[in-house]
């Protein structure tokens, strides 16, 4: 489609987006885009996730997966721990409130990243308006500040494209799935593009009274304002109103032996979780070696939930015991990031310099009410048969107020990265970054307030050497920090013992690998082995239980191979495997030796693709997860299982069918845990139907 051309279409989008947006309208920025050769290679292979910069993924010394959502979109799927769940040394720990993934062995709940801005607030993303995952595997700080122990993972979103064609999308399923959705896109002038996603889904589920809604709507604009100076704003506004479900307990050492369609909640649960978020970025190109970026990120939640939380399975009563949680929790994210990037020669070497300042400006209010405190003629809630639960059998007493805080958090990051260019064989990447931390929390229930001030700096070097043309090997090391009240937002004020005032937890790793193209540059693979270490892990001091030490040790040893591309002809192939030994080394609290829960010492995939430019094409693959355990304590382990999924599809001109077996062979498995006590079933057999019409 000609830029300058104008339809009713093209006309009816610009008027929408304007009015949305006061016609702020972008331009992508160069450094920012990589265009894919053949758009049926799952590769990706440039990347801005793991320095910040347009980095070839083969110089990155670390290493970094990417899920392309349009290989996820035929099957269903719509959840991160799914869509990353053959990603090597990946694994979910998610439950029906919010994401969480475990990587390399490490908790990364609070390492989610939108367009590389932060986006640690607790709920469930929707995958409809991301182009891609990228996982980018160990510690992050020297970019991204606090967190990121094994990794952080950044949703890389959809963006507007001159020229790009729109479509629009239906598809229906044996599990109760019913979506309609539209990504449309117009080029109203020369240097404006316009793009819209928006749509509605519906889901049921084998299990018991399960069901979900979701919608979206999310309008970007791209606008050259000079031949400089590019901009970038993008809204989007995401809305799931669902029934939770909170699983099934583990009886004696494994998940209860009861049907798939058994569940404990109560008719009345819900949750329901809105989501806006707020993105711009102004790129302005000083000269043909210089950038300077402003990227400013705003999102708000806004989450309610009534829901019955299990407590554990009874064996003197064969029932399982329960909790009745309500809440209300509203959180505000601002981040500012200014970055200047640039390239210079000095005595023959080559560098890409990268310098910024980030600022940020969190609140979060959560009020939360329990059933739990049987007082003042408060009831216990009623516990159910654990083959044959009677789900009417409801609590009918009063909520007591279990916490009520306000906490707010300033941070500010300051970091330098250079990418030294050797010669042809040897590069090098050094970064260092300063953080401070100041999270600030008052109780609106005892009125105590306490305020902690926590600053650390993070470095990373990584060394890649390409000996011969298409295999580069490389070694790095990099160091991250976890303050207290960085993960969740918030603190306890005055919380018993001295938790609050101990310094951040360190965590460092050590990484080698190879990273290769094959068969004329049409397959890639990365081979990394690692060792990552948290080295002061916070433990009771065994002397004193009140006081807590930063003397535990939590260590990850793991090898990975990954393998993406095109086999030969029309067969494409990706997938990859990942072994590690996750466990706690050192700690005082019962916990020594044990592995970390919901991580497998085995996963894999493999996705085999006969794709030809037009006509019949098919797809199959197997996702393999080794045993886990649903808890630290190693009480209750989850069986591996092995997952073969199908596909088959036809496309001509601009229709696209294709229909999807998941689950093929109806293996019963478990998906994650969050608890001994709250294990999630992974689907059953089911068929997704999908079409789609381009114009």
């Amino acid at each position: 489609m000609p830029a300058s051309r104008l339809t009713p279409m093209t006309l009816g989008l610009s008027a929408l987006l304007c009015a949305g947006f006061a016609c702020a309208a972008t331009t992508l920025p160069a450094t920012s885009i990589s265009a894919e050769a053949d758009e049926d290679d799952p590769r990706v292979k440039n990347t801005n996730t793991a320095t910040r910069t347009a980095t070839p993924v083969r110089y990155v010394p670390q290493a970094i997966d990417s899920v392309k959502t349009e290989n996820l979109r035929a099957y269903g799927t719509n959840d991160l721990g799914q869509a990353l769940s053959g990603i090597p040394n990946v694994s979910s720990g998610a439950d029906t409130r919010f994401d969480s993934l475990r990587i390399r062995g490490f908790e990364a709940s609070s390492d989610f990243y939108l367009d590389g801005i932060r986006d640690d607030s607790q709920y469930v993303r929707d995958l409809h308006n991301i182009e891609r995952i990228d996982v980018l595997k160990g510690p992050a700080a020297v970019l991204y500040g606090r967190g990121g122990q094994g990794g952080i993972v950044n949703r890389v979103s959809k963006l507007p494209q001159a020229g790009r064609a729109s479509s629009i999308e239906a598809q229906g399923g044996t599990n109760g799935t019913r979506s309609l959705y539209t990504d449309l896109s117009a080029d109203p002038t020369d240097n404006i593009s316009l793009r819209l996603n928006m749509g509605n889904e519906d889901t049921d589920s084998l299990r018991d009274n399960i069901s979900g809604n979701r919608k979206l709507f999310a309008p970007s604009m791209s606008w050259q304002l000079t031949p400089q100076l590019n901009w970038l704003v993008q809204y989007e506004y995401s809305r799931y109103d669902r029934t939770p479900d909170r699983g099934i307990p583990g009886v004696r050492g494994r998940p209860a032996d009861v049907s798939r369609d058994t569940t404990y909640g109560d008719p009345r649960d819900y949750i329901d979780d809105t989501t806006q978020s707020l993105r711009s970025k102004l790129a302005y190109e000083l000269n043909d070696s210089w950038q300077l970026r402003h990227t400013l990120g705003v999102f708000k939640l806004d989450s309610d939930f009534d829901n019955t939380y299990l407590t554990g399975y009874d064996a003197k009563t064969n029932t399982v015991g329960r909790q009745r949680w309500q809440q209300d929790l509203t959180t505000r994210n601002v981040f500012n990031n200014v970055e200047l990037e640039g390239g210079f020669n000095t005595f023959g070497l080559e560098h890409r310099l990268l310098t910024g300042i980030e600022l940020g400006s969190q609140r979060r209010d959560p009020k939360l009410s329990t059933s739990t405190a049987v007082k003042d003629g408060g009831k216990a809630v009623p516990s159910l048969d654990l083959k044959h639960p009677n789900r009417h059998l409801s609590h009918t007493g009063p909520m007591f107020v279990s916490s009520n805080n306000h906490t707010e958090v300033e941070s500010q990051g300051l970091y330098v990265q250079d990418q030294l260019r050797l010669n042809d064989q040897w590069q090098v990447l050094a970064g260092l970054r300063y953080d401070r931390f100041e999270v600030d929390t008052t109780s609106k229930v005892t009125h105590a307030r306490q305020k902690v001030d926590s600053h650390n700096t993070s470095p990373r070097l990584g060394v890649v050497w390409t000996p011969v043309e298409n295999h580069s090997f490389y070694a790095s090391w990099s160091k991250t920090f976890s303050p207290t009240g960085g993960g969740l937002i918030g603190i306890t004020p005055n919380a018993a013992g001295n938790a609050n005032d101990l310094s951040p937890e360190l965590t460092k790793q050590k990484e080698i690998g190879v990273k290769s193209d094959w068969l004329d540059d049409r397959l890639s693979t990365t081979l990394a082995v690692y060792e990552l270490e948290l080295y002061n892990r916070r433990t009771r001091d065994p002397e004193n239980p009140l006081v807590t030490l930063l003397s535990g040790v939590q260590r990850s040893r793991g090898i990975e191979l990954t393998t993406t591309g095109k086999i030969v002809g029309n067969w494409y192939v990706r997938g990859g495997v990942g072994v590690q030994d996750a466990k706690v080394v050192k700690d005082n609290n019962g916990f020594e030796g044990k592995r970390i829960s919901d991580v497998a010492k085995r996963n894999a995939s493999l996705f085999v693709t006969w794709k030809p430019e037009m006509g019949w094409y098919a797809e199959t693959g197997l996702t393999l997860v080794g045993e886990r355990y649903a808890d630290n304590a190693n009480t209750v382990v989850l069986p591996g299982y092995g997952r073969w999924d199908a596909l088959a599809g036809f496309r001509h001109k601009e229709w696209d069918v294709k229909a999807a077996l998941n689950n093929i062979s109806d293996k019963t498995y478990y998906a994650s845990a969050t608890s001994a006590n709250q294990i999630q079933f992974g689907d059953p057999r089911s068929l997704v139907v999908t079409g789609t019409y381009n114009f």
